[in-house]
């Protein structure tokens, strides 16, 4: 007997996603951000498409999947490292988000303050995980071509006993954009690069952010270039740690009506001469500069949710480019799960 051309609807479930996140969800205030930052971003993201063939994954997509990534500790898998690489690289896509974040944010409870923190850290370069940043190591090989080549096989060794080795003379055949660099005396020298976060100092939101090459003045040129892409009318104060402590960068600073609020670095010499600081009464008089020494070091905190939460302690592309695509977008995220908190509290 033929049967009948029936439907059991009711032995499917039909519900949409939306259906299924709860209307309190932090994601839903973090979608209306992101999707305001997005639509901003419209005109740049359509220039980079062409009207002819097939259409692509929408970009918006994949960049609301990264976010997701970050928000719950997602690690990469070998396909999503795949569609970072072909689909995500370009650092002009996703720079402009930082500030649009908190553009969008400061527009419901004006969260932004005219005072601002830099503060740069050093971002490894490599593939994944800490096992292909000691493989990256082993190819830092003389440019001239000589030096001996890892061992075959997966994970070769390699001898550096004796050998001395600089950015001047070495460079990485894995990723030639990233450079030797030792944050500190008695540490390591990795091959790395250099993330800068601009911090305001109301609530702790990156306000911009940029990745350089490392090395010793990338921090502070890093500044100042930041400095000069943000749009301002009134005198702000930067804040940051001795390291800053510099008499051309202090007067860089001065000169684009920048007040520095950067701790002294009052060293003293093997010689028992104290160093010259370039931070004078000027500065140190007003009470302000007191209050932003300690609000300063809640830079680390974007640093830390990064590379702990986010799971970007280890980047997974190659190139200064792409990598200072993840890392200002890292920057984003971190503002998405904060600035919702804070929207809720002014409102409140």
């Amino acid at each position: 007997m033929r049967g009948r051309d029936d439907r059991d609807e009711g032995l499917f479930s039909y519900l949409r996603l939306e259906e299924r996140v709860p209307t309190d969800h932090p994601l839903r205030a973090i979608r209306a951000l992101t999707d305001e930052a997005l639509a901003a971003l419209n005109g740049r993201l359509a220039a980079r498409y062409s009207q002819l063939g097939r259409p692509s994954i929408p970009p918006e997509h994949l960049l609301r999947a990264t976010l997701l990534q970050a928000f719950f500790s997602v690690r990469v898998t070998p396909e999503a490292c795949l569609r970072h690489d072909t689909d995500a690289d370009g650092a002009d896509r996703l720079q402009p988000l930082v500030p649009l974040v908190c553009q969008a944010a400061d527009g419901f409870a004006g969260l932004a303050s005219d005072g601002v923190h830099q503060e740069p850290r050093p971002i490894a370069g490599g593939r994944c995980g800490a096992g292909v940043t000691r493989c990256a190591e082993k190819s830092f090989r003389p440019k001239d071509g000589s030096g001996e080549p890892p061992a075959p096989g997966k994970n070769g060794e390699r001898n550096f006993r004796r050998e001395k080795r600089s950015n001047a003379t070495h460079a990485s055949t894995t990723d030639p954009d990233a450079r030797l660099y030792r944050k500190g005396d008695g540490q390591s020298s990795r091959l790395c690069f250099m993330g800068h976060a601009l911090m305001e100092n109301r609530n702790g939101l990156v306000v911009d952010a940029t990745l350089t090459h490392a090395t010793g003045t990338a921090a502070r040129e890093a500044t100042l270039t930041m400095l000069d892409r943000r749009m301002r009318r009134t005198r702000i104060t930067l804040g940051a740690d001795k390291a800053y402590d510099v008499t051309d960068f202090v007067g860089g600073l001065r000169a684009r009506k920048v007040t520095p609020h950067i701790a002294v670095n009052g060293a003293i010499s093997k010689t028992g001469k104290r160093r010259k600081t370039a931070i004078d009464g000027r500065t140190t008089r007003h009470p302000g500069y007191a209050v932003s020494q300690p609000i300063r070091k809640r830079v680390e905190e974007v640093f830390g949710w990064i590379k702990a939460q986010a799971g970007y302690e280890q980047l997974k592309v190659r190139g200064r480019e792409k990598a200072e695509a993840v890392f200002t977008f890292a920057t984003a995220a971190y503002n998405l799960i904060r600035i919702p908190r804070l929207l809720e509290g002014a409102v409140t």
